[in-house]
């Protein structure tokens, strides 16, 4: 018989790199054109000026540090890597381990994750509608005026002020106070001005009051007579009763009685009053409470920030309840079972069991938020652009701008790029660590 044949080895195919780089070169060439190219461009233009023709070196990195302008940008950028991502991530951590326990918990992600697909420059026109002034079309000022008005009443004549040649003069602070004093059986009326036409709306007829033995007694009303012909300081038909005004008697500075009109304009003050002046306080005549500036200089950034998170929360929650479906159930029943409370598990199982997760969503979103542009371009209004600024946006205006120096511009790129690469860095260091697992 013939001895049996031993089988070697198999020969390992070697790679034929020539294949590889053909396969490989639409890439590179792609990638080299569009990130390579422009990086060692923007690197190269930052070392001269304005023009492009004068090398100044350093110059613009120099100047990048002393410019108000981008000082500002570059403080509203490091809030905005500290608090945008962070609230978001927090966000979405809450929302993703609530609805875990809900029955329409698939229902609110889905309401949450929804602003994802909207455009920035939609959800900025959003906000710029949200954050408007008035309270009549700025849905947030709506809010928070109607909340004020249900603990501060809101003054009853805004801007109302006395007629002229009536007994009323300025007593101070928005008050007015009649130069004589007020004598008891007699009558003192308080003609007014300046009303808005909302404010009288469906007021009576105002009334003469009566002279009362021992009292004080008179009548508010708006002295104006459509289409011309009344009287002044007199009550003629069709003018209006100021109701809810608040009449004073003050003697020495110190208010000693005090009443509010009725519904036809009349008060009765007691005898205190008597030999006192009248005054009519600050709170009548008021403006009214139009809510907060919210796109004013000092909370521009944090208005827009607002905006952002609304818009990034549920990317967040997206993924961390990605990551909250593969957490072990045994491990969190059986800290439920040792004792541990709901804050307990939450705090010492699931977040560390999150951490990967979590770093992914803060490192992402830290990404996104160094390149923020258009939120903030088209929510802040031209007055409060400067202190609204961010780095991205003062590339886009020293580059392409009124004062264009693309020397400047692509300092600040560079620049950019620099913040960049650490965050990169460490994104990458984590994959690595997750492979070798």
């Amino acid at each position: 018989m013939r001895a049996g044949v031993g089988v070697g080895p198999r020969r390992v195919a070697k790679p034929r790199v020539g294949v590889a780089a053909v396969f490989l070169l639409p890439a590179l060439v792609v990638l080299g054109a569009l990130v390579v190219y422009p990086i060692g461009f923007s690197v190269y233009r930052s070392l001269f000026d304005a023009s492009g023709n004068g090398f100044v070196g350093l110059g613009n990195y120099g100047a990048m540090f002393s410019d108000e302008a981008i000082r500002t940008a570059l403080g509203n950028t490091v809030v905005w890597v500290v608090v945008a991502p962070a609230v978001s991530t927090a966000l979405g951590l809450v929302f993703a381990v609530l609805t875990e326990r809900v029955r329409w918990g698939t229902a609110f992600k889905l309401v949450v994750f929804m602003p994802m697909a909207i455009s920035m420059l939609a959800a900025g026109i959003i906000f710029r509608l949200v954050y408007d002034q008035d309270p009549q079309r700025g849905v947030a000022n709506a809010v928070w005026v109607a909340v004020h008005d249900t603990f501060a009443k809101p003054a009853p004549f805004p801007g109302a002020k006395p007629r002229p040649g009536a007994d009323l003069r300025p007593s101070g602070g928005g008050a007015f106070s009649t130069r004589s004093v007020a004598r008891a059986g007699a009558s003192v009326n308080l003609p007014l001005v300046a009303v808005q036409p909302s404010d009288v709306r469906g007021a009576r007829q105002a009334v003469l009051a009566r002279p009362r033995p021992g009292k004080v007694t008179g009548t508010a009303w708006l002295d104006f007579t459509r289409g011309g012909g009344g009287r002044p300081n007199v009550i003629d038909p069709g003018e209006r009763a100021l109701a809810g005004l608040t009449v004073q008697a003050v003697r020495g500075g110190r208010v000693v009685a005090s009443a509010v009109t009725g519904a036809e304009g009349t008060y009765v003050l007691p005898a205190e009053a008597a030999g006192a002046q009248l005054r009519l306080p600050a709170a009548n005549f008021a403006a009214a409470y139009n809510g907060v500036d919210w796109l004013g200089p000092a909370l521009v950034t944090p208005a827009i920030i607002g905006s952002y998170v609304w818009m990034w929360a549920g990317f967040a929650m997206v993924l961390i309840a990605a990551g909250l479906a593969g957490v072990p159930r045994e491990l969190l029943e059986a800290a439920r079972v040792d004792g541990a409370g709901e804050w307990q598990v939450f705090r010492r199982i699931t977040v560390p069991l999150l951490a990967p997760v979590l770093v992914v969503v803060l490192v992402t979103l830290m990404i996104n938020v160094l390149k923020i542009f258009d939120l903030v371009y088209v929510i802040a209004p031209g007055s409060s652009l400067r202190s609204a600024n961010v780095l991205a946006l003062q590339l886009f205006q020293s580059s392409f701008g009124t004062d264009v120096d693309e020397g400047l511009g692509s300092a600040i790129a560079v620049f950019l790029l620099v913040l960049v690469v650490p965050v990169m860095y460490v994104n990458l260091r984590r994959m690595r660590k997750e492979r070798r697992r």
